[in-house]
C-alpha cells in the first residue's frame, strides 16, 4: 500500500514541478504539453485515424514503447487509445511535435499497464503528427 501511495505522491508532484516551466500549458483535464514544433496543418478529431510517431517513457525516463526505436510509424483511431492521447492530438496541427505529460487517471490509472507501467504512472510522450485518415497502403 505504501508503494502505491509513494508512487502517486511521487506522479503528483513531477506535474506540480513541471508546470512551473513556462512552456508547459495545462489544459483543465489536467494534461500538461509543450510545443516542439507546430504544424500548419488541419487538427485531428476524436473520430478521425492518425498515423504518428512518438515515443514513451515513465517520469524515471524508463522507455516502455517507441515507434521511433522501431522505425515504424503506427496508425489508430483515436477515441480508441488513453484519453490523454485522444484530448492531446486534436490541439495538434498535422507536421506537429507535441511532448505530453500525461497523468495517471488520462493514462492506464491505477492499474496501470502490464509489467512496464505501475499503477499511478504519469507518462511522457513526444508525439509527431504524421497524418491524419491515412489511406490504407
Amino acid at each position: 500500500k505504501k508503494k502505491v501511495a509513494d508512487a502517486k505522491a511521487l506522479a503528483t508532484k513531477f506535474l506540480e514541478d513541471n508546470k512551473k516551466d513556462s512552456s508547459v500549458i495545462e489544459t483543465p483535464s489536467g494534461l500538461q504539453y509543450k510545443v516542439l514544433k507546430m504544424g500548419e496543418g488541419a487538427k485531428p478529431q476524436a473520430s478521425d485515424k492518425v498515423k504518428v510517431h512518438y515515443h514513451g517513457t515513465t517520469i524515471d525516463g524508463t522507455v516502455f514503447d517507441s515507434s521511433v526505436n522501431r522505425g515504424e510509424p503506427v496508425t489508430f483511431s483515436l477515441n480508441q487509445v488513453i484519453s490523454g492521447w485522444t484530448e492531446g492530438l486534436q490541439l495538434m496541427p498535422v507536421g506537429s511535435k507535441f511532448k505530453f505529460f500525461i497523468p495517471y487517471d488520462l493514462a492506464y490509472g491505477e492499474r496501470g499497464a502490464g509489467k512496464i507501467i505501475p499503477p499511478y504512472s504519469t507518462l511522457i510522450f513526444e508525439v509527431e503528427l504524421l497524418e491524419i485518415n491515412p489511406t490504407e497502403e
